[in-house]
């Protein structure tokens, strides 16, 4: 792994990690489904403009296509959009360490569902990282947090989980990285639109935060995120990419404790210190030798 994927990886993750305080500031003043749909919209004729400026054509390959409608529908609909949802009463800390187990649970999907061998150090990591996060709910539970946000939040990381094990890899060859992460936002916000029209209505509290929150949102994590993930997977193989994600714990509970000033628990700070290390192993022996 070279400098140049290594400064991608870190880039992403604290993007990556970054969008749930962002997301909070948005939902709290605005329609959750409705103002993931505008940003999706926003994202990806910028994405789709951008890659047609790059000479990148509407020609992907069909696993491309598959990729691109599958993520659109999974990760950009189902995930995010359960996610702005469950922001509403959910904090941005929690959200983004139950996002950031996707690794691990995907890493366990292969495992007991589609077969795939794992070493030793790889099952336990899955332990110890499942471990960590059954010792942060178990706090935020007992400690009154909304448990129909935080069931939102885990059928999320089932959705993307899903995704993710049904294009492994598909997005990342084939060329038109970009034209393939507009579409996917286009096919995004098509999805959510139905609902957000059908189940919210337009009342916005308006401030200079949300503009920024929103903004950031669309530009930050919303685009420039997500292709560099795609970049990094051409770059370095999906297996070495997901490595970044261990920060992603990190990043996301420092993000919010220092932009919305939640509050961060001892139980909280060994639950994320486990699940990181949990991560780490499990991607660690995963990686060709």
């Amino acid at each position: 792994m070279d400098i140049r994927a290594i400064a991608m990886g870190l880039a992403f993750a604290f993007m990556w990690s970054s969008a749930f305080t962002s997301a909070r500031m948005i939902v709290l003043d605005a329609p959750p489904l409705t103002a993931l749909a505008i940003r999706f919209l926003i994202s990806g004729l910028i994405g789709v403009a951008i890659a047609r400026a790059m000479g990148q054509d509407w020609a992907l390959t069909r696993a491309q296509w598959r990729a691109t409608a599958v993520f659109g529908i999974c990760q950009n609909a189902l995930y995010l959009g359960l996610y702005f949802v469950a922001m509403q009463t959910v904090e941005a800390s929690l959200a983004a360490i139950v996002a950031s187990t996707m690794p691990l649970v995907v890493a366990a999907a292969s495992w007991l569902v589609l077969g795939e061998r794992l070493r030793p150090l790889a099952i336990a990591g899955l332990l110890a990282g499942f471990a960590g996060v059954g010792l942060i709910m178990g706090v935020r539970l007992g400690g009154g947090v909304d448990g129909f946000g935080l069931a939102l939040c885990v059928i999320g990381v089932g959705a993307l989980t899903v995704a993710t094990l049904a294009v492994r890899g598909a997005s990342a060859t084939g060329g038109n990285l970009l034209m393939v992460v507009g579409l996917q936002m286009l096919i995004g916000s098509a999805a959510l639109a139905i609902p957000a029209v059908a189940l919210e209505s337009w009342e916005v509290t308006w401030s200079w935060r949300l503009i920024g929150a929103f903004t950031y949102t669309t530009l930050v994590p919303g685009l420039a995120a997500t292709w560099v993930w795609f970049a990094l997977v051409g770059r370095i193989g999906a297996v070495r990419a997901a490595t970044f994600h261990f920060l992603n714990p990190f990043f996301g509970v420092a993000i919010a404790a220092a932009l919305l000033g939640e509050a961060l628990g001892l139980f909280d700070l060994i639950g994320v210190a486990v699940i990181m290390g949990g991560m780490l192993a499990v991607q660690w022996a995963r990686a060709p030798r």
